[in-house]
C-alpha cells in the first residue's frame, strides 16, 4: 500500500501536514438542490440493532423513490438489501467493527469479505481512534489495510474516523493513514458515539485529504441546509437516516433557493 513507516515517521509527517495546511477556507459547490446529483450524495441509513424486516425493506423501497446513493446498514441484512436494490441504481453499504472500532483486524476483515460476499458494494469501517489517541499509527494503518485487501477496488472503503473522539491533530492523523491505506473515502462519524459532523470538521478533513480522497459527513444530518453546508465545506456524500425528511423539505424550498449550483468532482448518521 505504501512506504512501512515507523511510528515515529507518522509522527513526523502528521505533524508537518499540520504545520503546512492553507488556514484560508475553500467554499466547494453543492448540487443543485433537488437534482438527481443532490439525492446521489446521500447514504439513506438504517443501523439500530432493533431494525425489522419490515424497516429493512421501507428504506429500500425509499431509496428506490429518491434514488439514493446507497442504502447503508449491518452485516446482517445485506443479502436481504441487495435483492430489494436489485435492478436499481442504489448501492450496498455495510458497516464494519461498528460502532467501536476496537475489534481487532481479522474480524474487522472477515467481517468486510462477508459483506461483500453477501453484495456489498461500499463499506463504512471505523477506525480504531483508541490506537490512534495512543498514537500507535502503525497498527492503525494495518487495521485498514486488513479490510481493503479483502476488499480491493471497485469495492469503496470508507473509514470511520469518530471525529467526536478527536484532537484537529488527530484528525489529520487519521485522514494521512486512511489515504495511505488506499481508502476513498474519509468519514466523520459513527453517529453513536457523541457530536456527529460539524463544518469546522468537514473542512478540516478535506484540506488534509484534498483532491486525493472524499469526505463524507455523517452524525445529525436532518435538513437541506445540513446537507448543503456540509458540501460547501468540502463533502461529497451525506450520511444520514433523515434522508426521506430531507428530500421532502426539498419540495417546500421555494425556487429561487433551489439554485445551488454542482459540487465540483461530486459523485452519517
Amino acid at each position: 500500500m505504501t512506504k512501512g513507516y515507523t511510528d515515529e515517521e507518522w509522527f513526523a509527517i502528521i505533524n508537518r501536514v499540520e504545520q503546512d495546511l492553507d488556514p484560508t477556507p475553500t467554499v466547494y459547490r453543492a448540487p443543485h438542490v433537488g437534482s438527481e446529483a443532490f439525492a446521489k450524495t446521500i447514504d439513506h441509513t438504517l443501523l439500530k440493532l432493533d431494525a425489522t424486516e419490515e424497516q429493512i425493506d421501507v428504506i429500500c423501497e425509499e431509496a428506490r423513490k429518491f434514488n439514493f446513493k446507497s442504502v447503508c446498514i449491518r452485516l446482517k441484512w445485506v443479502d436481504r438489501v441487495a435483492d430489494d436494490l436489485h435492478g436499481s441504481s442504489v448501492d450496498v453499504a455495510c458497516v464494519v467493527g461498528f460502532h467501536e472500532g476496537t475489534q481487532d483486524s481479522d474480524k474487522k476483515a472477515t467481517e468486510a469479505k462477508n459483506a461483500v460476499d453477501a453484495g456489498a458494494t461500499e463499506l463504512d469501517m471505523v477506525m480504531n481512534y483508541v490506537l490512534l489517541k495512543q498514537k500507535q499509527y502503525v497498527k492503525v494503518y494495518n487495521d485498514i489495510v486488513a479490510v481493503r485487501s479483502v476488499a480491493p477496488h471497485p469495492i469503496v472503503l470508507k473509514v470511520i474516523l469518530e471525529t467526536s473522539q478527536l484532537s484537529p491533530n488527530e484528525i489529520i492523523a487519521g485522514c494521512k493513514i486512511a489515504e495511505a491505506a488506499k481508502a476513498d473515502f474519509v468519514k466523520t462519524s459513527t453517529g453513536f458515539n457523541g457530536k456527529g459532523a460539524t463544518r469546522e470538521i468537514v473542512r478540516l478533513m478535506k484540506s488534509v485529504v484534498g483532491d486525493k480522497m472524499k469526505v463524507k459527513a455523517s452524525g445529525g444530518i436532518k435538513t437541506v441546509n445540513d446537507c448543503i453546508g456540509m458540501m460547501e465545506a468540502g463533502a461529497e456524500r451525506i450520511g444520514a437516516s433523515s434522508g426521506v425528511s430531507i428530500m421532502e423539505e426539498v419540495k417546500t424550498r421555494p425556487k429561487q433557493a433551489m439554485g445551488e449550483p454542482d459540487l465540483e468532482g461530486a459523485d452519517g448518521y
